[in-house]
Parts: C-alpha cells; sequence; structure tokens
C-alpha cells in the first residue's frame, strides 16, 4: 500500500458554522486526508484485499466522523475518492465497487447490510453516521448491471459510476448522485443524463449534491 501526496502530512479538518435562515446556525465539517493507495497493478485485486484497503481508508474517517460530532457538526463532507483511490481501469476498479440503490428504497444499511448484495462499506458508513448522530457525505463506486444487447452496455456487463452518497443520522440512505463531468476516470462511467440530486435536513432544507471533490450546498 502507498500513501498518497499531500501538502499537509495528515489530514485537513474544518468546522464551518453556517447561517439557516435569520437566526438559526449549524456546524458542518469538511474533512480531506492522505489517501491509502492501493498498488499499482494491471491485474484486479480480490473483493477481499480491495475490502482491506477500504476500511483502513475508513478508519481514518471514522476518527475525524467522531472528532466532528464530539465538537457539534451537524454533518461531515467526506472527499472524493477517499476509500480507495483515483488510478484505475475499468477492470481494476471493479472489486471497490458496490450496487448503491436509489433512496427510495426506505434502507438503512448498518441494520439490513445484506439487503442489496455484498455492502460492507455502504454498512460501515451508514453505523458511523448512524452511531454518531451525524450526517456522512461519502464517495463510492456504483455499479449497475446492464443488458448486453444494450449497444451501450459495457463489455463487463455493468455501468460503474462515481457516486456520493449521504447517510443521515438514522443511518439512512438519503441521497445518491452520479457523477457527470468525469476528469481523467476512464474506470467510470457518464449517467446518460445529469442528475440533480437534493435531500433535506432538520438543520437545512435542501442540499444540493454533486461531486467535485464532494461538494454539498445548503439553501
Amino acid at each position: 500500500m502507498v500513501t498518497s501526496s499531500f501538502p499537509i502530512s495528515v489530514a485537513v479538518f474544518a468546522l464551518i458554522t453556517l447561517q439557516v435562515g435569520t437566526q438559526d446556525s449549524f456546524i458542518a465539517a469538511v474533512y480531506e486526508h492522505a489517501v491509502i493507495l492501493p498498488n499499482k497493478t494491471e491485474t484486479p485485486v480480490s473483493q477481499e484485499d480491495a475490502l482491506n484497503l477500504m476500511n483502513e481508508n475508513i478508519d481514518i474517517l471514522e476518527t475525524a466522523i467522531k472528532q466532528a460530532a464530539e465538537q457539534g457538526a451537524r454533518i461531515i463532507v467526506t472527499p472524493e475518492d477517499a476509500l480507495y483511490g483515483w488510478k484505475f481501469t475499468r477492470e481494476t476498479v471493479f472489486p471497490y465497487l458496490e450496487d448503491i440503490p436509489d433512496p427510495q428504497v426506505n434502507w438503512i444499511p448498518c441494520q439490513d447490510p445484506h439487503r442489496f448484495g455484498h455492502t460492507p462499506v455502504q454498512a460501515r458508513l451508514s453505523c458511523l453516521a448512524k452511531d454518531n448522530s451525524i450526517y456522512v457525505l461519502a464517495n463510492l463506486g456504483d455499479k449497475k448491471p446492464c443488458n448486453s444487447r444494450d449497444s451501450t452496455c459495457p463489455p463487463n456487463g455493468y455501468f460503474q459510476y462515481n457516486t456520493n452518497v449521504v447517510y443521515n443520522t438514522e443511518g439512512k440512505l438519503v441521497a445518491r448522485y452520479h457523477k457527470y463531468h468525469l476528469y481523467s476516470e476512464p474506470q467510470f462511467n457518464v449517467p446518460e443524463k445529469p442528475e440533480l440530486v437534493t435531500f433535506n435536513t432538520a438543520f437545512g432544507r435542501k442540499w444540493y449534491l454533486c461531486t467535485k471533490w464532494s461538494q454539498s450546498v445548503s439553501l
């Protein structure tokens, strides 16, 4: 395993107080860390090895999430590619991907981790949100099977998306956004059309979700 180069040796952690309306305000946390990257390889690693690497990075995020919650943050925004890095082919990124369902399915991965197949990363992120009573915005890869008869279906039978997700204080999946404007990301597909994804919280309504180093804006 290698660690990504980063201007600060360990991490950047910031708490921001945001105003909602004329009187109310809340604290949001923004976090960045030196990602533990996989070794360079042209051969896909096993799903177990991929999960081990992601758990190493989630261990780092867990510390930041707990720290943010202890300091009164209501939501934490974690960075793009924070779980496994960014230099992949379609084949080598595949072991890191999970099936991320539409939030309308009303799912708390922490309580029902096997409902949508093998989803240990989503389950752990959901539990971190639930156990610390904080909204967690994270970035990971989504895989969606497609029909080989469809001319747009990739050769491996899956669309692969760079994806942002949000879990609320109950650990429920409340938002999913597939990144549309990819930048040197051959491992991912561009969605058929841009998505406008919003979610509401008790402390700020209509958050707009996008993926450009994991941004979220509250109106």
